[in-house]
């Protein structure tokens, strides 16, 4: 026969444990290309993080992106998802870890660390890492309105200088027959692929550290909805640290979802 001392606790115990809250989310920028060889082992990688199948020390959120720069184009192969201002976004990380050159595949966890987009060891100890930092608090829902959401960001945490809120597209479920350059002949799958990154606006700690609005969303016709996610990030301009994010799939008319 149970106790009613052990019982009690265990009731407590248990209460305790539903009220843990979830972790906060960590943020994964994958800098890849279509015409980087190294890149192909890293994009796999990040598809199997996407899908949920790489183990984490305990309970954890992640969040990737996959962001194309474009100094890998040439003339025998251009990545058709990449863009300068993800080439310029890295040159932004490495600046801030006073790095003297960029590199593919890069992955930068939270905008505190970089790992090579292939070594998963090292991507899980900046997770780990990444996720004991205070962070906002970071909420993204279905707002009034075809494609609104609501955007809603406070308690910034202690310390936190100018920071930019961000609104990131990705698309799942994309892919490349490359027909040159180093990965010629080479079938590129390609996950959590940045569509668009967007300010919608700049905080000042010191006045009002906080952000509540609806937003519009422009989607292309051409990206898929099933597959797309809405992300957003909060990041520290001087640092470029994330200091708080949240991720939403897109609502898809007739999923029961919107």
């Amino acid at each position: 026969m149970l106790s009613f001392k052990w019982l009690t606790g265990l009731v407590c115990t248990a209460a305790a444990l539903a009220q843990t809250p979830s972790p906060s989310p960590v943020v994964l920028e994958l800098f890849t290309s279509e015409g980087c060889s190294s890149c192909v082992s890293a994009d796999a990688l990040f598809t199997q993080i996407e899908r949920g199948q790489v183990q984490w020390r305990g309970p954890m959120s992640v969040i990737p992106l996959g962001e194309h720069v474009d100094y890998w184009d040439s003339a025998e192969w251009r990545d058709r998802f990449s863009s300068p201002l993800f080439s310029s976004r890295q040159q932004d990380y490495g600046r801030a870890f006073r790095a003297q050159d960029v590199f593919t595949p890069q992955v930068v966890v939270n905008g505190q660390a970089q790992c090579i987009g292939s070594d998963l060891p090292c991507i899980q100890r900046a997770v780990q890492e990444a996720s004991r930092a205070p962070q906002a608090a970071v909420a993204i829902r279905a707002g009034n309105g075809v494609d609104v959401v609501s955007v809603r960001v406070q308690n910034l945490p202690q310390g936190a200088g100018s920071v930019d809120v961000l609104l990131g597209i990705t698309e799942s479920g994309l892919g490349s027959n490359i027909l040159g350059g180093e990965n010629r002949g080479r079938r590129a799958i390609h996950t959590a692929v940045v569509r668009s990154l967007t300010q919608l606006s700049r905080l000042d700690p010191k006045k009002n550290g906080a952000y509540n609005a609806d937003v519009q969303l422009n989607l292309n016709s051409r990206w898929d909805r099933r597959n797309l996610k809405l992300v957003v990030l909060v990041q520290d301009r001087t640092t470029r640290r994330i200091l708080g994010a949240a991720a939403s799939p897109v609502c898809v008319a007739g999923s029961g979802a919107c």
